[in-house]
């Protein structure tokens, strides 16, 4: 019965359940489909919108939910008892089993990114897509402000976090690992403040000791906030 409702579905859809099952299975594995991310997640993202009710029910019962952003075109799927912007908290407990696991140094560049991303969007500091240029620089200076930390010492942690804040959909950045890491620059996406809810911005805020706002070294133009090329999947 199942199996028949579903081909019936995907017939309304105009998906193959090879190309249904590809999504889904990307979805849940990545967490999140940006479509301006590669070709691959424009495809998808496509393909999610062809189907997105159909996606919605067979995630409800496992408790997993979905955000879908239309005007910056990402979806991001979110555990059980996780707090979603826009949604109602849900009421039965859950233990976090699928939640995301992450270290203490991307916590803290996840919520500094949070903080340059609020300060460039009361700037005006933000492209057509929503982003914001951010360097290197500035958030070794935000986790020193805000946190009292720094970037990792070792040149392979500082990437290991890049490249987990860009399997987030974070951030972009361009370059190759030939380039000088102090010379990349950020590109921080929109996605950023529905990660990071403002109750937790506040908390961190609350922790803080009043005092001069802290100066902020970004771009005062748009020349960095677009990157030429994106990193292939």
């Amino acid at each position: 019965m199942i199996e028949q409702a579903l081909e019936e579905a995907l017939a309304q859809c105009r998906l193959t359940r090879g190309e249904f099952s590809e999504l889904l299975v990307r979805l849940l594995d990545y967490g999140v489909i940006c479509r301006e991310e590669s070709q691959v997640e424009a495809q998808l993202y496509d393909r999610f919108q062809r189907c997105e009710q159909l996606i919605r029910e067979w995630l409800a019962p496992l408790g997993l939910r979905l955000q879908h952003d239309s005007r910056f075109q990402f979806i991001r799927v979110y555990p059980p008892g996780s707090e979603v912007p826009g949604l109602p908290d849900q009421e039965e407990p859950h233990h976090g089993g699928l939640r995301a696991r992450l270290s203490q140094w991307e916590v803290a560049a996840i919520l500094v990114l949070r903080v340059e991303y609020d300060k460039a969007l009361r700037e005006g500091q933000v492209d057509d897509s929503g982003c914001v240029a951010l360097s290197l620089e500035a958030l070794e200076l935000g986790l020193r402000n805000l946190l009292k930390m720094s970037l990792p010492d070792k040149l392979a942690e500082r990437k290991s976090l890049l490249k987990k804040l860009r399997q987030l959909r974070l951030v972009q950045f361009a370059g190759d690992d030939a380039e000088p890491l102090a010379e990349t620059w950020l590109r921080v996406r929109p996605t950023i403040a529905h990660f990071v809810t403002e109750s937790t911005l506040q908390q961190l805020f609350d922790g803080q000791p009043a005092g001069e706002p802290e100066e902020r070294i970004t771009p005062e133009s748009e020349d960095h906030s677009l990157f030429v090329a994106t990193e292939s999947e």
